[in-house]
């Protein structure tokens, strides 16, 4: 993919870390609870929200594009400005969902965040959706004005110096009959008095807003009782006003407004469901049309539907799948065709798709095959069977472009991830690891495209394979540590990346 007129041979990018959020300290076990399984980008890249398996959002917002207008700056500024990247601190965080019970199903639903995707700000308010396995909830974070008792409404010369109301407070007046007050009755230490037959005088405080502000993040709707299986995507519309929820085998399409009613739009169900024998394994909108959006499968194929053709999209109106060459199926094959996320390019004409093995870039206007494909951890396939063993095989690792769609990435086990250039004739490929020593340089593995996949297709590349059992590091693979939530920064060749309960943000 060539997305400019420039020079499709440059070098690699040189990355460097930048920042980390929740490092852990040496021998500190990580909780469950904390470990991060969602990240999102707002489209202004201002914002970031990350989501973790307790059901806790956390926000965070960038701090060095607010300088005062003009040219003043700190000197210590001067270097920070020749190597300019996005850097991010702590905004707020709330809890989005909790644990639940299904007592007619006897399920437990857990508070795990499965995604968050950001809704058009307004009003100085930031609008995001977050989701479970079975609800989709909508939050508004706005800043409020902190309201402070300034004093009380009575005449200050009144009251004692502690506070409460002296006898004096209490004043002798004629009663509306017309007679005397010769006694009165007064609660001095509540403020008031009430003489017979009078109106008492009520002390109350006076409310004043602060030039203080805090964080208030409140939900505005629940989007619920819509999904017999579990959610795996959510996806707000480039119109602003609806967004689609995705499960294994219907798609629902919501307005924002109304969370009582949807509308299923794809039922890939069967009569029997021992006919069944593929899922929706992830679902996205297109960027600019907003009657375009896009699904996986686990059988490997995207299918792109057009909401203009029917209420039920249950025809397609382009697939793009790659078959398996005759003679090469095994076992595994199918699970590791399974499409994990797939993204759409920022001008919606690429779709960049991530199965086990590979990282896939599609043309939509070429139904045909990839454009490119790239190998993110070849040297793991003579070991199939052991993570098949282990569960590993069945992760679901998650994909990114860069704003400018010249390069993608994704990411792999012992908290590496993975670039790619995506010009035509590139053979950008470089490693890189989320690890707890900030200051370890990332990998550049050089790498050479290899045969073209078949004649039909017209560049297909790939590239990046490494030595069988071990990592980019020449080490053995660590299959319990994985980088699976990884998003890139819209603008800017930002990458913010989660290693369990840690936020680690690299620049070039």
């Amino acid at each position: 993919m060539n997305g400019g007129d420039g020079d499709v041979t440059a070098a690699a990018l040189d990355w460097k870390f930048s920042q980390v959020f929740g490092e852990r300290t040496a021998g500190e076990e990580v909780q469950e609870v904390d470990i991060i399984s969602a990240i999102e980008f707002d489209k202004s890249g201002n914002h970031l929200a990350t989501g973790d398996r307790g059901g806790r959002v956390v926000l965070f917002e960038r701090t060095d594009t607010k300088e005062q207008d003009g040219s003043r700056r700190d000197t210590e500024m001067a270097d920070y400005s020749n190597n300019r990247h996005p850097e991010f601190r702590y905004k707020t965080e709330f809890q989005s969902h909790e644990p639940e019970f299904d007592y007619l199903k006897s399920l437990e639903i857990e508070e795990k965040i499965n995604k968050i995707r950001w809704c058009q700000s307004a009003n100085g308010a930031l609008f995001l959706l977050s989701t479970n396995d079975k609800t989709v909830k909508f939050w508004k974070v706005q800043e409020k004005k902190v309201k402070k008792i300034s004093e009380m409404n009575l005449d200050s010369s009144k009251s004692s110096e502690n506070g409460s109301f002296s006898q004096s407070s209490v004043s002798s007046g004629r009663l509306s009959n017309g007679g005397s007050t010769d006694t009165s009755f007064s609660l001095s230490n509540n403020g008031f008095s009430y003489p017979p037959g009078g109106i008492p005088s009520l002390r109350l405080p006076v409310v004043v807003n602060s030039n203080e502000s805090s964080l208030l993040a409140r939900c505005r709707r629940v989007y619920a009782h819509a999904h017999d299986y579990h959610i795996n995507s959510i996806s707000s519309n480039s119109d602003g006003e609806t967004f689609i929820s995705a499960d294994d085998l219907r798609i629902n399409l919501w307005n924002l407004e109304i969370s009582n009613q949807s509308f299923n739009i794809v039922d890939v169900k069967p009569t029997n469901m021992e006919d069944l024998t593929e899922v929706i394994t992830s679902a996205e909108f297109h960027p600019t049309h907003c009657n375009t959006l896009a699904y996986s499968s686990s059988k490997g194929s995207i299918r792109l539907i057009d909401l203009r053709q029917s209420a039920l999209c249950d025809h397609h109106s382009k697939l793009f799948e790659e078959p398996v060459a005759a003679g090469s199926r095994s076992f595994f094959t199918e699970i590791i065709a399974s499409i994990s996320d797939i993204k759409f390019e920022k001008g919606g004409r690429y779709i960049l798709s991530r199965d086990y093995m590979t990282l896939k870039l599609w043309d939509i206007n070429m139904d045909s095959g990839p454009v490119s494909t790239f190998q993110v951890h070849e040297y793991l396939r003579p070991k199939l069977c052991d993570l098949y063993e282990n569960d590993s095989i069945f992760d679901k690792f998650e994909c990114c472009l860069s704003g400018d769609g010249q390069r993608v990435a994704t990411g792999s086990y012992s908290n590496l991830f993975r670039v790619f250039g995506t010009a035509e004739g590139s053979t950008e490929a470089t490693t890189l690891e989320a690890s707890k020593n900030p200051t370890r340089r990332q990998v550049q593995t050089p790498s050479r495209p290899s045969r073209s996949l078949g004649s039909s297709i017209s560049r297909v590349v790939r590239r990046g394979a490494e030595s069988p059992g071990l990592d980019a590091n020449g080490n053995s693979f660590d299959f319990t540590t994985k980088l699976l939530h990884l998003a890139w920064h819209p603008s800017e060749n930002s990458i913010a990346c989660a290693a369990a309960n840690s936020l680690y943000m690299y620049y070039a």
